[in-house]
């Protein structure tokens, strides 16, 4: 195990010190952006409850988890956020946001702050996000969804 480790150091260290290692970190920059892009397509999906815009960002497969502990398939998610019950979104902030793609794979992780309105009452909330991207046909689709209490 402790020669797998070494090896496996020995060779993360070689291979960031090629001269291929500039091209590399250009298109993992490149793949970030895109992942960035959607990530703000889904905010703006929600605040705009926008069932097109949700069905063309999120994968068939999706999984959302909620800070509750609810879980919602695709269908549930997106009929949630069109029908504004619980809750209509009119601001939406995501801070401390970082991305890490590896190959057609995608995470985000960031804080995830909200405005709306309950019921004629006005409420927010302040969760954290961590949400799996992969790509499929080309485009990045929200693989899954998990949000935690801070």
């Amino acid at each position: 195990m402790k020669v797998f480790i070494i090896l496996s150091i020995a060779l993360i260290a070689f291979t960031s010190c090629t001269s291929g290692n500039k091209d590399h970190a250009q298109d993992i920059a490149k793949l970030e952006k895109e992942v960035a892009s959607v990530v703000e397509d889904f905010r703006m999906g929600i605040i705009n409850a926008d069932r097109a815009l949700l069905e063309r960002i999120t994968s068939p497969q999706l999984v959302f988890g909620h800070s509750s502990g609810m879980v919602q398939n695709r269908a549930e998610f997106i009929e949630e956020i069109i029908s504004l019950q619980p809750n209509d979104y009119h601001k939406i902030d995501m801070t401390d946001q970082t991305i890490t793609v590896s190959g057609d794979t995608g995470v985000v992780r960031h804080i995830y702050s909200a405005e709306y309105t309950s019921n004629g009452v006005q409420g927010s909330l302040r969760i954290g996000n961590v949400m799996i991207f992969t790509k499929q046909h080309g485009e990045w689709k929200l693989l899954a969804r998990q949000a935690y209490r801070l």
